[in-house]
């Protein structure tokens, strides 16, 4: 395994980060099984990952005692992140980003996750119904209590994640150290949006969807109907990939993967690895097997040529439409 620091900071986690939304029941592909998920998060501290990512609101809750059940009697060896924004509960401030509910989703995700503190407590989605200077205030106040270390944002806008680094550079709160984005090769749009920010602003880029939802390990093909069971199946975000442009993208990780004798999913994410801006994709695997695959992305080098091949086909836009 291979090591970085999260943008500026001193805090070393490894190149791959694990994503613990498989983990739950909410959705048909997540897995059911707790035993299965506690055997991938084992196996992927045994190969040297250090860094989960979680959510409040991933299976409303069930994604937390998972991982905290797993990462019993190991905790101070990893880094942990979760999430707050999403609905917790029916009713006013069952969601969001006030003082209010920050300080109480807190609570229940140390609950959960059966620690006494968040490595890396982020704002899964921006509050436009909350004053920015609450939430900032708020997670200071978390970092001042010793209960988070550090905090961190996801998928916005890139003139509201402005703001929230310059309100608290001018109000002398905690500053977001890290983004989530969605990135990968077909899913390009925050090169023209969020990248240049965390790279101007020394922010860590944690990137959500490496692999576009299953679209860039090549188990789907053109003009065919996906396989029951299959992501694509039942969730739209993955079927929102089947255009020409990406399938062309496809093509040339196919292709390159056929040249280097291993995985489109390994070139895929390589070709992240590869990005300076880009700290620690998010993994999801939903097998042993899917998690050793991905590691397995560290020895795979691009050339600057091979890099040119895959991006040909597409160029950044924005917007996009996707869910995490």
């Amino acid at each position: 395994m291979e090591y970085t620091s999260i943008g500026e900071t001193g805090l070393e986690v490894s190149r791959f980060c694990l994503g613990c939304m498989n983990f739950g029941s909410d959705e048909p592909w997540m897995i059911g099984d707790r035993e299965q998920s506690k055997e991938i998060i084992d196996r992927a501290i045994d190969l040297g990952i250090n860094f989960l990512d979680t959510a409040n609101v991933y299976s409303q809750g069930e994604s937390e005692e998972i991982v905290g059940d797993a990462i019993s009697g190991r905790r101070d060896e990893l880094v942990l992140a979760t999430k707050v924004y999403g609905r917790m509960r029916e009713g006013p401030n069952g969601q969001g980003l006030s003082r209010k509910h920050v300080l109480e989703q807190v609570e229940k995700s140390l609950d959960r996750l059966g620690t006494e503190y968040i490595d890396l407590y982020q704002i899964h989605r921006w509050d436009d119904s909350t004053p920015v200077e609450e939430t900032l205030s708020a997670l200071d106040h978390l970092v001042n209590e010793g209960k988070v270390r550090y905090v961190g944002a996801s998928t916005m806008p890139n003139w509201k994640f402005q703001r929230a680094l310059y309100t608290a550079d001018i109000e002398n709160y905690e500053r977001f150290v890290c983004m989530q984005p969605e990135y990968n090769a077909v899913d390009r749009h925050e090169e023209a949006n969020l990248l240049p920010v965390c790279e101007q602003e020394g922010v860590g880029v944690i990137p959500w969807s490496p692999l576009a939802g299953g679209f860039l390990t090549g188990k789907y093909d053109r003009g065919s109907d996906p396989e029951e069971g299959l992501r694509a199946d039942a969730d739209e975000y993955t079927q929102n990939r089947f255009t020409e442009a990406n399938w062309e993208v496809l093509d040339e990780i196919r292709d390159l993967a056929d040249e280097k004798d291993v995985s489109p999913a390994q070139v895929s994410l390589a070709w992240l690895l590869h990005k300076d801006v880009v700290d620690a994709p998010i993994i999801g695997p939903r097998s042993v097997d899917h998690l050793e695959e991905n590691v397995g992305a560290l020895r795979v080098s691009l050339s600057e040529a091979e890099t040119e091949r895959i991006e040909a086909p597409k160029r950044p836009s924005w917007p996009a439409k996707g869910k995490d």
